[in-house]
């Protein structure tokens, strides 16, 4: 009974935890506009919490049809039946927390008939983690050694398909203002770092389709006190050689359009233990950087491997290193934890994607079912070696970087303001948020953090 106790708590306090950092938070809806999912989760966490302090919710099912209290009186219908499904989700993953499966299934049973790939944007994100809980049940029951959303054949995988590029992922980010606004902060923090140099190597390792080149190419070329009188790249991976060769071709020939002499270099490594220094080709003359833009977080599960990667880094002693990754913590060994976190994070994705794009859009469909579905599967499903999508936030980001004495540097005015500028080109771009942790920049949806940008030098 104590250990149930504790788990009811663990969620109770990190709901509380999101409710009481979101300090800025919409209650109501404004001037007749809906209220973002971020609300309608906070909301369905209170709703939460106050049916944990009630004994009649423990088996009576039936009422969890209640009408709500007087302080939600000025939602809609469907908001009030969103801030419901959310609800019956955290009661049904407290249930699994519990191993008490009979009675989550009952409650994912309700979920599933008000949750759907095609309604609003709580509808969809209940229906994947409501999926994943379903196959949690499965794999802790016995009824499923494993199954194909997470299983042992598809893992090894994932991470990589997930990380790979992909035309999906390069037409979201043309109608997504977050990831142009990153891209664009963190190219001008690049730049401010290799200032100076009119010969400027880049080792990219995270460069799929290249879109934040052509954006540092232009940056470069543009500027007045130091012309650039040549840009290499060195794009390094593990997979993908034909997709980045593409990409090579196609910077290639956008640098002889905007007449900037360039170079780009390959490496592809079997396994990242192969990579060292004497892959790169480097130039003392050449003002060295690093970017790399949600490229780190895969390795995450392979300590060794991130940890040979950035001992090279550290030898080759860039003058900066440009990091951007997500601003959550996903990886804890706690599930509570890890789904409280997730709802959030996954939550404002989703609000994202109602936000720019239209319900019957492809690519939100397959962005919403084979990227993000398969990864709150795995976040929410998996344990031990087959959870792979392992993300985590800045603090603890900051405390591996240290190891290799690496020192956080302010990111200057321009970058800050690249990012603001992008945003506002964007219908939506006024959902963007950005907020400062320490030197790096925190860019969210409505306030949730989606990702972080940061800038290091080796001392």
């Amino acid at each position: 009974m104590q250990e149930l106790a504790d788990i009811e708590s663990q969620y109770s306090e990190q709901i509380k935890k999101h409710t009481q950092s979101h300090e800025k938070a919409v209650r109501y809806k404004p001037s007749g506009r809906k209220i973002s999912t971020d609300t309608i989760i906070r909301l369905g966490g209170e709703r939460f919490i106050q049916s944990c302090s009630s004994t009649s919710m423990i088996n009576d099912i039936s009422t969890l049809s209640h009408p709500y209290s007087n302080s939600f009186s000025g939602l809609s219908d469907e908001e009030v039946k969103d801030i419901q499904l959310i609800e019956n989700l955290l009661l049904s993953a407290e249930k699994v927390a519990q191993q008490q499966f009979e009675q989550s299934i009952k409650l994912l049973d309700w979920c599933n008939v008000l949750s759907c790939t095609s309604g609003n944007s709580i509808q969809r994100l209940v229906h994947y983690f409501s999926k994943a809980l379903r196959e949690k049940i499965d794999k802790e029951s016995g009824r499923v050694v494993s199954s194909s959303g997470s299983g042992k054949k598809d893992v090894p995988n994932l991470a990589e398909r997930v990380m790979s590029p992909n035309p999906t992922a390069t037409m979201l980010y043309e109608k997504i203002p977050l990831y142009h606004a990153g891209h664009f902060s963190g190219v001008q923090a690049l730049v401010d770092g290799v200032s100076g140099s009119q010969k400027v190597h880049v080792i990219d390792l995270s460069i799929k389709h290249g879109a934040h080149c052509t954006i540092l190419m232009q940056a470069l070329v543009s500027q007045s006190r130091c012309p650039i009188k040549h840009l290499k790249i060195t794009a390094v991976g593990t997979t993908s050689k034909q997709i980045i060769e593409q990409t090579g071709d196609c910077l290639k020939s956008f640098a002889e359009s905007i007449n900037l002499p360039f170079s780009f270099n390959l490496v592809i490594v079997e396994d990242m233990l192969d990579f060292n220094k004497d892959l790169l080709e480097l130039d003392p003359q050449e003002g060295l950087g690093v970017y790399t833009s949600y490229g780190l977080w895969g390795m995450i599960a392979q300590q060794d491997r991130l940890e040979s990667l950035m001992k090279v880094i550290k030898s080759v002693n860039p003058r900066v290193m440009v990091v951007g990754e997500v601003a959550a913590n996903l990886n804890s060994p706690n599930f509570v934890n890890r789904f409280i976190e997730g709802l959030f994070y996954y939550g404002a994705l989703f609000d994202s994607l109602e936000d720019c794009l239209g319900r019957e859009d492809e690519i939100r469909i397959v962005t919403e079912s084979v990227h993000l579905g398969k990864g709150i599967n795995n976040i929410v499903a998996s344990e031990g070696a087959e959870r792979v999508i392992r993300h985590v936030n800045i603090d603890v980001w900051r405390k591996f970087f240290a190891q290799f004495g690496m020192k956080e540097t302010e990111l200057s005015m321009s970058s800050l303001f690249q990012a603001n500028q992008v945003a506002e080109k964007f219908a939506c771009g006024s959902c963007c948020t950005f907020d400062r942790d320490g030197y790096s920049l925190i860019i969210g949806w409505k306030g949730t953090p989606i990702q972080f940008l940061s800038a290091w030098k080796f001392s």
